[in-house]
């Protein structure tokens, strides 16, 4: 990890348990958590929102303004506004991004849920991808949540990642390590 990014990660992660431990106490990580889907949808979507959080040509009230209106606008709870807000006083709103998934990393953790990165083909179907969470459930012992992307190069099979175990049954991967065994016996 660089610095810089390594940085942005301690200060998010600073940001986020003060967070997380004041919604835990107030019972309301489940309002934390919808309000975190809507944030990250509204990064992904506005352009004019990532430049808020990135440009430094933006004073300081300004972004406190702005992102206390788009927090009032999402009706996001009172902690996750009062962070917003303590952010862009202290010129850390560009470490946005980080803090929602350092965020949703910890309820995920505090429900006892894990992340499965899954990339496939083709796109799963709800079946396929519910058996696919049972499976993998059965494995780690927590419930799943299958994060899924399409990469048509993989030309089959799927590349799962849980933590930091991966499992590659792709075509492509079996294709690779079958051209390596010709090479060296070549």
């Amino acid at each position: 990890m660089s610095e810089p990014a390594s940085i942005s990660s301690g200060i998010a992660e600073r940001y986020a348990t003060a967070v997380f431990e004041i919604a835990q106490e107030n019972k309301s990580l489940a309002k934390m958590e919808s309000g975190l889907d809507d944030l990250s949808a509204a990064l992904a979507d506005s352009a004019d929102l990532r430049d808020l959080i990135n440009s430094p040509l933006i004073s300081r009230e300004e972004q406190g303004k702005a992102i206390a209106a788009v927090a009032k606008k999402m009706s996001l709870i009172p902690v996750l506004s009062n962070v917003l807000s303590l952010m862009a006083q202290k010129r850390r709103l560009f470490v946005l991004p980080q803090l929602i998934d350092q965020l949703r990393a910890m309820i995920a953790e505090d429900k006892g849920e894990v992340t499965a990165d899954v990339v496939t083909a083709k796109a799963l179907t709800k079946t396929q991808s519910e058996k696919l969470a049972k499976t993998l459930a059965a494995r780690v012992g927590k419930t799943v949540k299958i994060n899924a992307t399409v990469d048509d190069t993989l030309v089959g099979g799927l590349v799962v990642k849980v933590g930091s175990k991966m499992i590659d049954t792709s075509i492509r991967s079996k294709l690779s390590s079958l051209q390596n065994a010709m090479k060296e016996v070549g």
